[in-house]
């Protein structure tokens, strides 16, 4: 897929734009992950995705990364979770949903830098920890 060049370094944009960029990142390999296994009906596409990409999962993602991670991609993350926003999350506790503005930072910042190795394996580590069992979801 083609890339615009950036004006500005991706390590100078707003924590919530690089948010904004790791949000489609993360939707467009969880749906790929999962065509890719063999679903094709929409309405269980996206069941499934939800597993992947709520922000209770992805704040669980953020427990099982964070040892992992360099400092600068810690950095990232509390950039992204200290990041005020201005929606308020519907379906997840307020630190949960910060933890994934942080995630999502991290992935926008993986892939604006063009780190693509990187940005794969923390990709292929969070699928697999929710494969895994590792977030708890519900339906409350």
């Amino acid at each position: 897929m083609k890339r615009d060049k950036l004006i500005r370094d991706p390590r100078q944009l707003n924590a919530l734009a690089l948010a904004y960029m790791g949000d489609a990142v993360l939707e467009i390999r969880v749906r790929q992950h999962l065509i890719a296994a063999g679903e094709v009906k929409p309405n269980l596409l996206q069941r499934a995705a939800v597993s992947y990409v709520s922000a209770r999962a992805q704040a669980s993602i953020v427990g099982g990364i964070w040892d992992r991670l360099t400092e600068e991609e810690q950095a990232v993350l509390k950039r992204g979770r200290n990041a005020k926003s201005a929606t308020m999350p519907k379906n997840a506790q307020v630190a949960e949903y910060r933890l994934s503005t942080g995630f999502e930072a991290l992935l926008g910042f993986l892939y604006l830098t063009e780190q693509e190795e990187r940005l794969e394996e923390i990709l292929t580590h969070a699928l697999e920890w929710v494969e895994n069992g590792h977030p708890k979801e519900t339906n409350e």
